[in-house]
């Protein structure tokens, strides 16, 4: 194990939360053996977790700003999911129209870079990870609950659209950890390297089970070696 790393920090969403859909209850809640958890009990180095559910990357970036610098610590930056996310709602009442994500892909590429550059100019050495990956069915059925789901599909072309809209924001992450020589945790290639993927994932399509953190667990073990 790496003993130069003093501390972790993660910026994050609800993926990184540990936040699953309890379906016995009906609502989000903490899964408590998420995988940052599991990970905080095998190291020796301190875990601060700052991923909030809903969190989008010009969010996290004004939070960074406003912590104080670990030197020595690693800030582990994942997002694309909540950026990503459309107003579907409105896609709904407007399917012809045009419509934007909470974050534009090049406010989302600019933002990532912006966070690695702080995060080293705080003298801490940033990891960008790429976010895993939906159920396009299932996440369709999810979001458009009470809503037109034929005008929707109409504005998306195909439901496997959102697959593939979610995949442009990971490629994203993945340009920007190459333009900034910045080491990269591909937490959506282990999903994907399972043989079945909606096991790893909740009802909604979106935020990994209980089986998707012992994947994700699998993936930040990997930090001490990056």
């Amino acid at each position: 194990m790496n003993t130069e790393i003093l501390s972790l920090h993660i910026w994050g969403d609800s993926i990184l939360k540990g936040i699953v859909f309890n379906e016995q209850r009906g609502r989000y809640t903490i899964l408590r053996e998420n995988c940052v958890s599991m990970f905080t009990k095998r190291v020796p180095f301190p875990v601060i977790n700052h991923a909030r559910m809903g969190q989008t990357a010009p969010e996290a970036e004004a939070d960074m700003r406003n912590r104080d610098p670990h030197p020595g610590g690693i800030a582990l930056i994942e997002f694309g999911g909540n950026d990503c996310d459309m107003p579907w709602a409105e896609v709904a009442s407007a399917p012809d129209a045009q419509h934007e994500p909470k974050t534009p892909p090049d406010l989302f590429e600019r933002t990532l870079a912006a966070m690695v550059r702080h995060a080293r100019s705080m003298d801490m050495r940033p990891i960008l990870v790429v976010p895993t990956p939906l159920d396009a069915e299932r996440y369709f059925q999810w979001v458009t609950k009470g809503l037109d789901q034929d005008a929707v599909l109409r504005y998306l072309g195909d439901i496997h659209h959102i697959y593939r809209w979610q995949e442009y924001y990971a490629s994203i992450v993945a340009d920007v950890a190459s333009a900034e020589a910045c080491p990269l945790l591909n937490m959506r290639r282990a999903f994907l390297e399972q043989l079945h993927l909606k096991p790893l994932l909740c009802v909604d399509g979106a935020h990994p089970s209980a089986m998707g953190h012992e994947v994700m667990l699998s993936c930040l073990e990997r930090i001490v070696i990056l």
